[in-house]
């Protein structure tokens, strides 16, 4: 289980496959520094990162999927316990970011697919809907893509989003979080959160 959850009645959580820059993203959201590596699976506890003041937290839930030298046992108990943390606070959770790399995400979902399973990045994306929280793809290293909109088109088709990608611009954000390129992902965000009557939080997504 994923514990010591701040109590915080708000909640924008991060989540993705390990190494796909989600520690990063935190720190460019954030301004505060957490542990990143080059080894996927760095990141096996979730980060909460409280502002003062407004009844919110930011998460960064563990990553998922591979993780070099980590068991599988151990990656399936961190991949239930992603689903039961957003299972458990679904009514606080205003938005749910899933991280993907632009350079990995449609051949790791083909391969998957190829082997007759669901894959995880398209598992929890419909399973954020289902659990009805408002879902942002944030698309990151796209200054490696070879072609955008190309990559854009084909992530969003594995998503069950008919291309254009330009049509989803609430729900498919492309970013390079390393060089604090995330503006697609804080609109898209924030028209989240416009939607919800929270504008009060918008300052942390600007």
């Amino acid at each position: 289980m994923i514990e010591e959850r701040p109590d915080r009645s708000a909640e924008v959580v991060l989540l993705g496959r390990s190494n796909v820059g989600k520690s990063t993203l935190m720190r460019e959201l954030t301004g505060h520094s957490f542990d990143t590596g080059r080894r996927p699976g760095v990141t096996q506890a979730a980060n909460h990162y409280d502002w003062a003041g407004p009844d919110f937290v930011l998460t960064d839930l563990p990553g998922f999927g591979f993780m070099e030298g980590v068991e599988e046992s151990r990656r399936e108990e961190i991949k239930t316990a992603i689903v039961q943390y957003l299972e458990e606070y679904a009514d606080e959770i205003l938005v749910g970011i899933l991280v993907l790399d632009a350079n990995s995400a449609v051949e790791i979902i083909d391969r998957h697919e190829d082997r007759g399973e669901i894959p995880h990045d398209v598992e929890l994306f419909g399973f954020l809907q289902e659990l009805g929280i408002p879902t942002v793809v944030a698309v990151n290293k796209m200054d490696k893509a070879e072609d955008r909109d190309e990559t854009l088109d084909a992530i969003a088709e594995r998503l069950g989003l008919h291309p254009p990608w330009k049509q989803w611009q609430d729900t498919i954000a492309p970013i390079t979080a390393k060089r604090g390129s995330i503006d697609p992902l804080t609109e898209a965000v924030g028209n989240h959160l416009r939607e919800q009557k929270r504008e009060e939080l918008l300052q942390f997504f600007s």
